[in-house]
């Protein structure tokens, strides 16, 4: 039986087997999660964020999952190479640290540059 999964923030949408990861759901897509084991859950950079209302679409949390993520599971944050597709879900890719920090700053230079124009 084939699943829609939609990433956010790219607004991609692919239709995938059940029992797919959404790491491999995401490669499939042309949608960047970054990882380094491969899906080994070891790396831990694979991270997504669920909303709860599409819990129950993606499997049950690991022990993994719960050894590594810690408290941060209570956020909706979920190691993608381990997250099990069961229905229909929508997921979000949390976006780098460093690349939101870089980004802000271009924003606020824009915007004082814009103030300065005026």
């Amino acid at each position: 039986m084939d699943h829609v999964i939609t990433f956010q923030p790219a607004g991609k949408i692919i239709k995938v087997r059940q029992g797919t990861n959404v790491l491999n759901a995401a490669r499939k897509a042309g949608v960047y999660i970054p990882t380094r084991c491969e899906g080994k859950a070891n790396c831990l950079m694979c991270k997504i964020k669920i909303s709860e209302q599409y819990e129950s679409a993606l499997s049950s949390i690991s022990d993994v999952e719960k050894r590594k993520l810690g408290a941060s599971i209570n956020e909706g944050i979920r190691l993608s190479c381990q997250t099990i597709i069961l229905d229909d879900v929508e997921v979000t890719i949390p976006e780098d640290p460093l690349k939101a920090a870089i980004r802000k700053q271009l924003e606020a230079a824009r915007n004082q540059e814009h103030d300065e124009l005026w």
